[in-house]
């Protein structure tokens, strides 16, 4: 079920991200933005993986959080703190800030 959720949460991401960068930058722009978000995820699940088959067994915490679930939370988390770096600020309110300090 967390697995479930997790998934469920990349995907609204991922629509998110698409929407947003068709509005402000092209369609090519949005496609290479959710290529770029489902890359990350293929990728960093399977690093995540590795690291959770170190530190726990298949059977992890209980049947709801399992070393998969594990991986996926802790992929979910790095990837919080690297999109909110990647996307965090508007460059178009960025660019209105600093014209109006002028």
């Amino acid at each position: 079920m967390i697995t479930a959720l997790i998934f469920c949460a990349h995907l609204i991401f991922i629509t998110y991200i698409f929407t947003k960068k068709w509005q402000t930058e092209s369609l090519s722009a949005a496609f290479l933005n959710a290529g770029l978000v489902i890359i990350l995820f293929t990728v960093g699940w399977a690093i995540t993986g590795m690291f959770a088959k170190i530190i726990m067994e298949k059977e992890g915490l209980g049947i709801q959080f399992d070393r998969d679930t594990f991986s996926l939370s802790l992929l979910s988390l790095g990837e919080y703190f690297f999109f909110k770096m990647f996307f965090g600020k508007d460059p178009v309110k960025a660019n209105e800030a600093d014209t109006e300090k002028l």
